[in-house]
């Protein structure tokens, strides 16, 4: 299913074949699709039904990028999109926005907040409303993405049933806003990735994925040695290069072995960084630049 991520157009916005392709998890309306929609200027939305589709759809080059949720600020990093990362090794991270996450309540026409018995969602989301959703006796069943459980409801015109998504998804599926604003805090932003195999022009992204200072997202694996990490980060410490964040993953080739994830404050071309990572490859089995692109800014 396709749905176009269309705006008002300004003079200066691309035209023609300007207008990417660029994929997302989810249905039209979900958050992906609101990533889709801040990063870039104008594109042609295209939704599929998982991440592996969407970053499959990126390495086959059927689209021209993909966007996908790569840290939520309550829940953490989603460690399926390092995973898939490490898998397709030729994408890589060209830019990040951050979507601050507005959650709304959902169900059909003349449906009140008393009739409803269930509530679906994808289980962030209804982490991210628990204590609205613990204010009422409530089912609480999870679903694959915000927009397909309030398209899923419109489809079966299932009443006592509401979904918990973003407020702009109940005019697409003709549903009401019961409650909004039902998110737990105001500080709530999903941080998403944009993703390519080849290098994004400037010109298809909005200023927002644009004007952050640069980082680099890296991958290493270190030898199975006693100090090898300490030393691969002592890379960066002895020349003063924050890592602003380290996780470990499986390396899914060796049992118990595992790869590090990190965000570098730095550009890999600047003097210091350049000397970090040549250092960091002498101690490392495997290193690899998985992103250049500039922080993402919050409004």
């Amino acid at each position: 299913m396709t749905s176009s991520a269309s705006r008002t157009r300004s003079p200066s916005e691309p035209t023609g074949a300007a207008r990417p392709r660029v994929a997302f998890q989810g249905e039209p309306g979900a958050f992906s699709e609101e990533g889709v929609l801040s990063a870039f200027v104008a594109a042609e939305a295209v939704a599929l039904p998982t991440w592996r589709a969407v970053v499959q759809a990126v390495h086959d080059g059927s689209v021209e990028a993909g966007v996908v949720p790569i840290e939520r600020s309550k829940g953490g990093s989603v460690r399926e999109i390092y995973d898939l990362l490490f898998q397709f090794d030729e994408i890589r991270i060209a830019a990040e926005v951050s979507v601050p996450v507005h959650l709304a309540l959902l169900a059909l026409p003349g449906q009140k907040v008393e009739d409803i018995q269930r509530v679906y969602s994808i289980a962030q989301a209804l982490d991210q409303a628990d204590e609205f959703l613990r204010s009422r006796p409530w089912q609480v069943m999870t679903s694959y993405n915000t927009a397909g459980a309030a398209k899923a409801i419109a489809d079966k015109v299932e009443m006592g049933a509401a979904a918990v998504a973003s407020a702009r998804v109940a005019p697409l599926y003709g549903l009401e806003v019961l409650a909004a604003d039902i998110q737990t805090g105001d500080a709530n932003r999903t941080r998403f990735a944009v993703l390519a195999r080849d290098p994004i022009p400037d010109e298809w992204l909005c200023s927002s994925a644009l004007a952050g200072p640069m980082k680099t997202t890296l991958v290493w694996a270190v030898r199975n040695v006693p100090g090898s990490l300490y030393r691969c980060l002592g890379c960066f410490a002895e020349r003063k290069i924050n890592l602003s964040r380290l996780e470990s993953r499986p390396s899914r080739g060796v049992r118990w072995e595992y790869v590090f994830w990190a965000d570098m404050d730095s550009d890999p071309e600047a003097p210091d960084c350049a000397a970090a990572l040549a250092a960091l490859l002498r101690e490392a089995v495997m290193v690899r630049v998985a992103g250049v692109y500039h922080r993402a800014t919050e409004e």
